[in-house]
């Protein structure tokens, strides 16, 4: 059995490292985020970002690079990044100047005799070929493109687990597009869904945003199948809970 836990859109709201830390003693699992807890955005950027300090406390496994953790200029996004303790990760965005990229595009996590592949999803901030990949070095690839191509060089009794920060509407493009995805974790559009949306047979969850809820998934392998998928969910309390 494989349990993930995840929030997304935090947007600097703390006081919740205690909660989770709770929650996995009780239930262990891997815990990640879809992007967005900073204060900063793509053209602003803030020299303190004290969320970071309640992410690390909170013994995230990794966060996806949202738009408030990405920043048009490459030194700034390093910045950031050197700031954290933790993973961060984005799979759609390249650079076209050949500089060291300060996150990571994959990540696998074994667990047990399986292996959990990840991926994160930054929402386009101009279309691939624009001319402000010139001007600032970054290329957005198409989302789809890129889970496709990194699902088609899997096992069956891998596990991919997207980090989206694409938005509830293009995780569901996603979804269809790429069926072999075994969970999309979403964010951005700050939906809050309470149970999982399954699209082309892909479940799509969304916790909401600022804090409110952590998502917790539990996978089970199915033998007929020879793949993952949903045994138990529930949203549950996070800021705010007694």
């Amino acid at each position: 059995m494989i349990r993930v836990y995840h929030t997304s859109d935090l947007h600097d709201h703390r006081g919740f490292a205690r909660r989770l830390a709770s929650l996995r003693e009780a239930a262990p699992g891997f815990l990640f985020d879809c992007g967005d807890s900073l204060r900063g955005s793509q053209t602003v950027y803030r020299r303190s970002e004290p969320i970071i300090d309640e992410i690390d406390a909170a013994n995230y496994d990794v966060q996806a690079i949202g738009n408030r953790e990405f920043h048009y200029l490459f030194p700034l996004v390093t910045a950031r990044a050197n700031k954290m303790r933790y993973p961060l990760l984005c799979s759609n965005l390249v650079d076209t100047k050949g500089r060291t990229l300060p996150f990571a595009r994959s990540l696998v996590f074994e667990h047990e005799d399986a292996r959990i592949h990840v991926l994160g999803l930054l929402i386009m901030q101009y279309p691939e070929g624009s001319p402000w990949e010139r001007v600032f070095g970054w290329r957005f690839l198409q989302p789809w493109d890129v889970v496709a191509e990194y699902a088609s060089r899997l096992g069956d009794r891998d596990v991919l687990v997207v980090l989206s920060h694409l938005g509830l509407s293009l995780d569901r493009k996603l979804a269809k597009a790429v069926g072999r995805t075994t969970l999309i974790l979403g964010g951005h559009s700050h939906d809050t869904l309470f149970e999982p949306e399954l699209v082309n047979g892909v479940p799509i969850i969304h916790a909401g945003p600022y804090g409110q809820y952590v998502s917790h998934t539990e996978l089970q392998h199915d033998p007929a199948t020879n793949r993952f998928s949903i045994e138990k969910f529930a949203l549950l309390p996070l800021l705010g809970a007694p």
